[in-house]
């Protein structure tokens, strides 16, 4: 009698290195301008009365700086991210 045959070997679960954080770095690019809602949002939860209330040239100083780091990271990850012609190109393979 013959032995049962094997299933078809499954491919692997997890993701090559440069692919895994090719995507990561799509999904932070992603969640950039909901993290910039969030933390432009804030200003709008301090106190505007009593004498622990932020000053106004404070607000938009923390609105401006919020703003100056945000144009740093999506700098920053778009030259992490590769061009997407050549990710369709290497996905298509």
């Amino acid at each position: 009698m013959k032995p049962p045959a094997k299933p078809p070997a499954k491919p692997p679960v997890f993701l090559e290195r440069a692919s895994y954080r090719q995507r990561r770095l799509g999904d932070a690019a992603r969640f950039l301008p909901v993290l910039g809602a969030v933390l432009w949002v804030i200003p709008l939860l301090w106190a505007t009365d009593g004498p622990e209330a932020p000053s106004k040239s404070s607000m938009l100083t923390y609105i401006f700086a919020i703003w100056l780091v945000l144009i740093g990271l999506a700098a920053l990850l778009s030259r992490l991210l590769p061009d997407t012609d050549e990710a369709t190109d290497d996905m298509r393979r």
